[in-house]
């Protein structure tokens, strides 16, 4: 056996080791960490944009409310096992935590419900890319609606919504100036998603997120079964018709896709994140594209690339912050 006092200047082995794990093996997890966050975004923006193409292929044999009830009973469901595997290691009123999730539940799926019938209503009358795309408008406005909390907008938050403003103009509106109306419907439901994020933004820290996500997804199915009950023809054989689109939306839109953003985003930046999710709207115009025929056609193109750029410059402060080692918003 040698050793480093036998070899003068020469390292031990166990140093030599250590210094190519510090300085190779290390930053190469690093960055396969890396690239496995930003593969599990990308395949959530991948399955809720499809979803799209699912919520408009459902509507063919059910009422947007029935769709919603089942769908997001399911979404529910699925995250019951979440649940069940989190209050094992912890309580659902941990120390610090001082909003009952019941009430933050409640509270969020009202607004989850306005949002969402809102989108799905408007599937109706617009094709699933638009409605991707106008979707997306609430990364924008989420900035925007700060401004009724006291909180700043930025120049790129205006920038972007001038963007936006411009896309919409294409992508909606009609020869005669008027929006269309599945358009102005969905429209109207992304001013429900900057609500939601904002509220789910504040319950968030304040509550536990698993329960909080699982008591929304359950109050939003309720109202809409109501509404379906008041307004739709509901019975099981439409559902069973529909069960494909049903359960895309609910167990794989809801649940899967929401789990993994949790899994992703506990190590990936807010900004880096939010970008990689705002592809969404382009998985929803590619698949209405191959899955249901849609065409956009050149002044639509022109109107979703406009969205698209809004709404990657409205989030260009926080990934400077980020990339300086600031705390992203």
């Amino acid at each position: 056996m040698y050793s480093s006092r036998a070899w003068p200047g020469r390292k031990p082995a166990s140093h030599l080791c250590y210094r190519f794990c510090r300085t190779t093996v290390a930053p190469m997890k690093g960055r396969l960490a890396v690239l496995s966050n930003d593969s599990l975004l990308l395949l959530t923006s991948l399955i809720w944009g499809v979803a799209f193409v699912a919520q408009r292929m459902g509507m063919e044999h059910v009422g947007p409310f029935t769709y919603n009830a089942v769908r997001f009973a399911l979404g529910a469901l699925a995250l019951l096992p979440v649940l069940a595997f989190r209050k094992r290691r912890d309580s659902l009123r941990k120390p610090g935590l001082h909003v009952s999730p019941l009430l933050a539940g409640a509270l969020a799926g009202v607004i989850l419900f306005g949002g969402a019938s809102l989108q799905q209503f408007g599937l109706v009358f617009t094709t699933a890319g638009k409605a991707g795309f106008i979707t997306g408008l609430y990364v924008v406005l989420v900035p925007l609606s700060g401004l009724l909390w006291g909180q700043r907008a930025g120049w790129s938050a205006w920038v972007g919504a001038c963007a936006c403003v411009g896309g919409l103009f294409f992508l909606s509106f009609n020869k005669s100036l008027g929006i269309e109306r599945g358009d102005m419907l969905v429209l109207l439901g992304a001013f429900f998603w900057a609500g939601h994020v904002q509220l789910v933004g504040w319950l968030s820290p304040r509550t536990n997120p698993i329960a909080l996500a699982c008591i929304q997804f359950a109050t939003c199915a309720v109202l809409s079964s109501g509404a379906a009950a008041a307004v739709e023809r509901v019975s099981a054989q439409r559902i069973l018709d529909a069960a494909g689109p049903i359960l895309y939306g609910g167990l794989l839109s809801v649940g899967v896709a929401y789990t993994l953003q949790l899994l992703a985003q506990r190590r990936s930046k807010p900004a880096h994140a939010a970008i990689l999710l705002s592809m969404e709207s382009v998985f929803a115009a590619v698949g209405g594209s191959i899955l249901l025929g849609e065409r956009l056609g050149p002044r639509g193109a022109v109107g979703c690339a406009l969205i698209f750029a809004g709404m990657i410059v409205s989030q260009l402060p926080v990934v400077v912050r980020a990339a300086h080692g600031g705390q992203a918003a």
